[in-house]
């Protein structure tokens, strides 16, 4: 039988709400699509970040001046060294990407929150991430904190030709990659959960996510406790998250 970990293991932790300035320290681009930006600063004292999916609002100018929003997810903290890295896909079209395409070391941003944290306590034995670019550096930072024991199941929407992994592959851990969104709901609905405590992390467009949702929840009836599905954008809209379980 499979089980999900009961809902009074996961601790909700809230944040002060504090605006920070940050420099750019570093810029990597990699083939997989992404650009990983290093940023410092004195404003960065007591940032926190204590899970995978937290998300901070990233606050830059684009080149007509204009002060742009947009949600990210700290790909890593280091508060010893007081570096938080963020993660931006660079095959897109908006003002984020076209930020990042341009970033160079001294350049200034600021960031917001993040307000609060998703604290998973107990262990499980396996994990179902599911996501398209806008969820990837959650599910990598996920995967880079589990235990090697941990089974997980990790289904991707990607454009075609885009390598998906920066963290070494243990042997526990099933990757599919998928360039449709069709394909992500026939991958759900052939997908069985392994024996076990699990958890069920999926987040994207706010209509796949939907009806990801409903496979979940319906289809596989998994309890709504240990599932998260998130719409992390809107077809649209510029700046869009909503928390749909």
């Amino acid at each position: 039988m499979s089980s999900i970990l009961p809902q009074h293991r996961i601790e909700r932790v809230r944040y002060e709400l504090i605006k920070r300035k940050v420099t750019v320290s570093k810029v990597e681009r990699a083939g997989d699509g992404f650009a990983r930006i290093s940023f410092t600063g004195d404003d960065l004292a007591g940032f926190q970040s204590l899970s995978f999916d937290d998300h901070i609002k990233f606050i830059f100018s684009n080149a007509q001046g204009e002060t742009i929003l947009r949600d990210y997810t700290p790909s890593h903290w280091d508060a010893a060294q007081g570096v938080l890295v963020l993660e931006f896909a660079l095959h897109g079209a908006g003002a984020a990407a076209t930020w990042a395409e341009q970033a160079a070391v001294g350049m200034m941003a600021m960031i917001g929150g993040p307000k609060g944290s998703m604290i998973i306590h107990s262990q499980q034995d396996w994990h179902l991430l599911v996501g398209d670019d806008s969820a990837l550096p959650a599910i990598r930072r996920r995967l880079a904190e589990l235990p090697v024991s941990t089974h997980a199941d990790v289904l991707l929407l990607r454009p075609a030709g885009l390598d998906a992994w920066s963290v070494p592959r243990q042997q526990e851990w099933q990757l599919q990659q998928v360039t449709a969104p069709a394909a992500v709901l026939t991958a759900l609905r052939q997908w069985q959960a392994p024996a076990g405590n699990g958890f069920a992390w999926c987040a994207g467009e706010g209509g796949l996510m939907r009806q990801v949702r409903s496979i979940l929840l319906e289809e596989k009836a998994l309890p709504r406790e240990g599932v998260r599905v998130a719409a992390y954008w809107r077809q649209g809209e510029a700046d869009f998250h909503e928390r749909l379980v």
